[in-house]
């Protein structure tokens, strides 16, 4: 039997932590090549005409979200498996990437809804019927693809919450000076 000292513990503890870490940054990436596959396939052709997806420059931007977001999940879980100890630069570069991929999915997901919404309801102030009767095989595969993404935006979340908890709860705030010359005064409680 291993020892069972309080390094070991600690070491135990992390591998379980940085297994689960690895797991909830390769789930966005599963879903996002989903999402991605079903809005690359999105067309429908009939008596009214053609639509694709790459006929909405929203839903263009949508798939290279989605992209993009498949290949930081798949580089962070990398990154995250490497057996290094965490620095200051790495956890902050870490931070900042989770939370810039997280405002890119959450943005990709809310403008590709608005558009959808106006595909089943039009908008009769600008004379925009709505296209989902014509249209309604591609209205389903992009309100899939749209879901599925929302789903992934609520795993990008999750993901900015554990690296914003491992960067703020590993490294304290700078210590202010008691001697502030000419700046602002904040008040201690």
């Amino acid at each position: 039997m291993g020892d069972l000292t309080q390094e070991n513990i600690v070491e135990s503890e992390n591998n379980g932590s940085n297994i689960g870490e690895i797991m909830l940054r390769l789930l966005p990436m599963a879903l996002c090549v989903v999402a991605l596959v079903i809005m690359l396939k999105d067309s429908q052709t009939n008596d009214y005409g053609s639509l694709s997806y790459s006929d909405l420059g929203i839903f263009r931007y949508l798939v290279h979200a989605n992209g993009i977001c498949a290949a930081y999940s798949l580089l962070s879980a990398i990154v995250a498996a490497l057996p290094r100890p965490t620095t200051l630069p790495r956890a902050w570069t870490i931070f900042l990437l989770d939370q810039i991929l997280t405002y890119i999915i959450l943005a990709a997901a809310a403008a590709s809804t608005e558009v959808i919404y106006l595909a089943y309801k039009g908008d009769t102030d600008i004379t925009w019927s709505e296209t989902c009767g014509s249209f309604g095989v591609f209205c389903k595969k992009a309100t899939a693809s749209v879901s599925i993404t929302f789903i992934v935006s609520l795993c990008y979340v999750g993901i900015s919450l554990l690296s914003s908890y491992r960067l703020f709860s590993k490294y304290e705030a700078p210590i202010g000076q008691d001697n502030n010359k000419g700046g602002i005064e904040i008040a201690n409680y």
